[in-house]
């Protein structure tokens, strides 16, 4: 899904257990320039939030300093999914309940034309977004997807129509 005038955005916003620089985060906190290297270097990916530290650790979201925000932007959804699930990601994604609370809806992906950068207040309203009415094409996920502005949208089949006669 994606059109070449649009580009999949995302934003993950995790509550630490521990501030990131305590031994409950240190763990994790090794593991991240490595995982932000193999995002960087998969194919599909265009940008990521991130400060002169090489991530954005230090960046504040939704007004609260022990949140933790990633945001990055992608060609295609499939592409990102591929980095997210199919990756060295996983084995990190797999252990997140080591590091981060529970959070109702912690990320949301929307479209944007390619070559705009979200900023990080336009990120933070996308989970509320997605929380308050569910996915649309303003915020959704990687379960319930919208196509970029503009693509062409795969014709519904009559699943009745394509059974074979008795």
């Amino acid at each position: 899904m994606g059109t070449g005038a649009f580009h999949i955005a995302e934003v993950n916003i995790a509550l630490p257990v521990a501030p990131v620089d305590t031994p409950a985060l240190a763990e994790f906190m090794a593991l991240l320039d490595p995982v932000n290297a193999m995002a960087d270097q998969a194919p599909g990916f265009v940008w990521r939030l991130q400060t002169e530290e090489g991530n954005a650790t230090a960046i504040t979201v939704l007004g609260d300093d022990r949140l933790i925000v990633n945001m990055s932007v992608w060609e295609t959804i499939d592409q990102l999914g591929d980095f997210v699930y199919r990756s060295g990601h996983v084995a990190v994604m797999r252990r997140r309940r080591e590091w981060f609370e529970r959070m109702k809806v912690f990320m949301a992906l929307w479209w944007v034309p390619a070559g705009h950068l979200p900023t990080v207040a336009e990120a933070e309203e996308r989970p509320e977004h997605l929380r308050s009415h569910g996915p649309t094409a303003h915020a959704f996920t990687f379960r319930q997807r919208f196509s970029a502005p503009g693509a062409i949208q795969a014709p519904m089949i009559d699943a009745d129509r394509l059974r074979c006669p008795a």
